[in-house]
């Protein structure tokens, strides 16, 4: 049956692998046409957010700045931050103002700002990560001070994870794991953020992140 097209071959052997068949070609139609995961509530994610060059810029200005390697209650994590605008610290679990969000960045807090329909001061905070090699985040929601979670992945794809926050209903079913792409968005907010845990798989390459986040209240 070399060089029939495929709906033809599915014809010819009908009736004989019905079942097996259908099968085949379901995954067949899957491949070409991936179903995306359904995400809770308050979460969505937008591939392509950015363009290569966009990127490329972001990259250069993360490089550009003086990280310092992440804590997290006396854990020494392996990835590097710089925290501008308000910060939590996990130690003295106290928020406080740091340093002004360099010019550098301003042009993607206005991008995002403007694609969710905010205005750009409503981000308190600009976070840089750098991502080596092995490294993840492990299962957790974000700082309480914190409302809405806007994140950019840069220079590498990442395998992000989503799980309840109620250890009742935590189970293998109930992860729901998908590739965040380089260059696209993912926001957290409502359900997502409040009854939600994240996490990310290992990486292979050095991977890159923007985060913004907004307060609950006003400091």
């Amino acid at each position: 049956m070399k060089g029939y097209p495929f709906f033809v071959v599915k014809a010819i052997i009908k009736t004989s692998f019905t079942c097996w068949h259908s099968f085949y070609f379901n995954d067949y139609m899957n491949t070409l046409f991936p179903v995306a995961p359904e995400f809770p509530p308050g979460f969505h994610y937008y591939p392509d957010f950015i363009n290569e060059a966009e990127e490329a810029k972001l990259v250069s200005a993360i490089r550009e700045t003086p990280l310092h390697t992440f804590h997290f209650q006396g854990y020494e994590a392996k990835r590097k931050v710089a925290s501008f605008g308000y910060d939590w610290s996990f130690e003295k679990r106290v928020l406080s103002k740091g340093k002004q969000i360099p010019q550098s960045f301003s042009w993607v807090v206005q991008k995002v700002a403007a694609f969710m329909d905010i205005t750009p001061d409503h981000f308190a905070e600009l976070l840089v990560t750098e991502y080596p090699v092995g490294s993840v985040i492990n299962w957790h929601r974000d700082a309480p001070p914190f409302d809405i979670i806007a994140g950019i992945s840069l220079h590498t794809d990442c395998v992000f994870r989503l799980r309840p926050q109620e250890k009742a209903k935590q189970n293998r079913k109930s992860v729901i794991s998908f590739t965040v792409q380089r260059r696209s968005l993912y926001i957290i907010q409502g359900t997502a953020r409040t009854e939600w845990q994240h996490s990310t798989s290992p990486v292979k390459e050095v991977r890159y992140s923007i985060t913004l986040r907004s307060l609950k209240s006003p400091v």
